[in-house]
C-alpha cells in the first residue's frame, strides 16, 4: 500500500508518528509544562533536528537499500516547499526522513521503532541541558 502514496504523503504520516513518539517520550520521563514539552519537542521534530539525525544515518549506512531509496523519494518530492526556520537542504533531509518514518509505519513497525528509539537517543543529551 504505501508503494502508491507520494513522498509528500508518507511524510504527512511521518510526521505525525515522530511528533507522537517524540510526545510520548517527554511525557514519560517527567515534563509535564507545556513550555518544557514544546521547548524539547521541538530539538526533535525541527527539520534541523531530524535532518541532523538523518545524516546520522546515512554516515553509518543504517539504512537499508529500500530504506534509502524511500528517503530519496521523499527528499526529492516536494522539491518547491521551503521550511520557515531551515535551508531548503535541511528541509529536503527532513522530509526524506519524515517519509522513511511514514512508509515503515505502514510495512515495518518494528524497524520504524528502532529508528525512532535511536533518533530519542542522538538528541537526548539536549534535552537535558536545556
Amino acid at each position: 500500500m504505501p508503494n502508491r502514496y507520494s513522498g509528500n504523503v508518507l511524510a504527512f504520516i511521518g510526521d505525525g508518528v515522530i511528533t507522537l513518539h517524540v510526545r510520548k517520550f517527554l511525557v514519560e520521563k517527567g515534563y509535564t509544562k507545556s513550555k518544557d514539552l514544546q521547548q524539547k519537542s521541538v530539538i526533535y521534530v525541527s527539520a534541523n533536528g531530524q535532518a541532523d539525525f538523518m545524516q546520522e544515518l546515512l554516515d553509518s549506512e543504517f539504512l537499508s537499500e529500500t530504506e534509502f531509496n524511500i528517503y530519496k523519494r521523499g527528499r526529492n518530492a516536494n522539491v518547491g516547499a521551503v521550511a520557515k526556520n531551515a535551508s531548503v537542504v535541511i528541509y529536503r533531509i527532513a522530509s526524506g526522513y519524515e517519509a522513511l518514518i511514514g512508509y515503515l509505519y505502514y510495512t515495518d513497525l518494528e524497524r520504524m521503532h528502532v529508528i525512532l528509539d535511536k533518533m530519542l537517543e542522538f538528541h537526548v543529551d539536549k534535552i537535558i541541558k536545556k
